[in-house]
């Protein structure tokens, strides 16, 4: 029921039309009705975690609830209803159930959560998506180096933007007194492709894993069952985000990195990488920092674009405008962005925190810190809202 919902609303349209553009390509008329339905906004997010709920009481693994209310406030808990985290029943029922205290450490610690949202989503996100947008618009006009650095930008856009929310929804939700799962731990200072997925979306990649790669036989029944699992999980996953072959592009590619990284990697284990301590560490992560954040910018590429045929001819224009140098502008606002988003990003993943502002600080580098942002997203940010990208889906 939860999956037919889903299908309903968002994909009935798009296997519609694909399979009368397959019957026409045979030859054979087709007039299949399609549905102009509007779509439920976070319908993805909250049809897993029910789904997840669903599956927890059917496995034993959790006790089905008996107040109809602390279920609705479950799948409608409102921060994270519209675009997650998507919370586990283990986790977020028992924070619904119990007593609750808001302390003064409490308060401080969800407001500067919601200021670093703020700043992700409004300094650096907003920012960045004109000139994205711009060049994925029409990239015909411009240099392909231009190309590539909007590439980057959309990276950073679809970061502050997600991460953003995310951080506010934490920050509101802790306000209330209740705590919601990390989502992000700094996916861009991933040095393998494992890793990132471990770092990014990190409840939407734990879901697939537990709900889906696992029961498909995870790494249980040989090599090849495991790479062919990984590529359906991922498959999946990039239809989960969308309706279009360009998100299952985008999750093809990422199920090939992943097969990609297992074969080479064997039967060793991934752990979350940490601030390398000699100069030989330092050139070993950064050379991995650098390959895997450009294999998820090139998957970027279809995530971003209308259509596969507009992702090949993003990358045709790349490939044919190398030999134009790259405006003033674009580098200008990629070092300012950049450094903004390493700056803090670095000094969560060197204090391994959700915060780059340390507790410890003393009050008055706290609030110069926190006022330098504040000064940052009111006169340089964005005055015209913008709507979370994750909202679509």
């Amino acid at each position: 029921m939860n999956l037919g919902i889903l299908g309903f609303f968002k994909y009935f349209g798009f296997f519609a039309a694909s399979a009368a553009h397959l019957l026409e390509s045979l030859g054979l008329g087709a007039d299949i009705p399609t549905l102009n339905l509007l779509l439920p906004v976070g319908i993805s997010f909250y049809t897993f975690q029910t789904l997840g709920y669903t599956i927890d009481v059917y496995r034993g693994k959790e006790t089905a609830v008996d107040d109809l209310a602390t279920f609705a406030l479950y799948v409608a808990y409102f921060p994270q209803l519209v675009a997650g985290p998507i919370e586990r029943s283990s986790h977020l029922l028992p924070e619904l159930s119990k007593r609750r205290r808001v302390s003064a450490e409490k308060i401080a610690s969800g407001c500067e959560l919601v200021l670093m949202g703020f700043f992700k989503k409004v300094f650096i996100a907003d920012a960045v998506a004109t000139m994205a947008d711009a060049s994925f618009a029409a990239p015909g006009g411009q240099s392909g180096w231009n190309l590539i650095i909007a590439v980057y930008f959309f990276a950073l856009q679809i970061y502050g933007d997600f991460a953003g929310y995310t951080d506010i929804a934490r920050g509101v939700s802790r306000l209330l007194g209740i705590e919601l799962r990390l989502n992000f731990k700094q996916p861009y200072l991933a040095t393998n492709i494992t890793e990132f997925w471990r770092r990014w979306h990190m409840s939407l990649s734990s879901w697939l894993r537990d709900y889906l790669y696992i029961p498909l036989g995870g790494n249980r029944k040989g090599r090849f069952r495991t790479y062919l699992n990984n590529m359906l999980t991922m498959l999946l996953g990039g239809l989960w985000h969308g309706a279009g072959w360009n998100f299952i592009a985008w999750g093809g590619l990422h199920g090939m990195y992943l097969a990609v990284h297992k074969f080479t990697l064997g039967d060793k284990k991934v752990e979350l990488s940490r601030p390398p301590r000699s100069p030989r560490q330092w050139v070993g992560a950064l050379a991995g920092m650098f390959v895997t954040f450009h294999l998820v910018c090139l998957a970027w590429v279809f995530f971003r674009a209308d259509s596969l045929s507009n992702a090949a001819t993003y990358l045709g224009c790349i490939a044919r405008g190398l030999t134009v140098a790259p405006e003033t502008t674009y580098v200008a606002h990629l070092l300012f962005y950049g450094f903004w988003a390493l700056l803090i990003e670095g000094l969560c993943w060197y204090r391994d925190d959700e915060l780059p502002v340390s507790g410890s600080w003393r009050p008055l580098w706290r609030g110069l810190a926190y006022a330098c942002m504040v000064f940052l997203i009111v006169c340089i940010g964005r005055s015209d809202a913008r709507p979370f990208i994750y909202f679509q889906f």
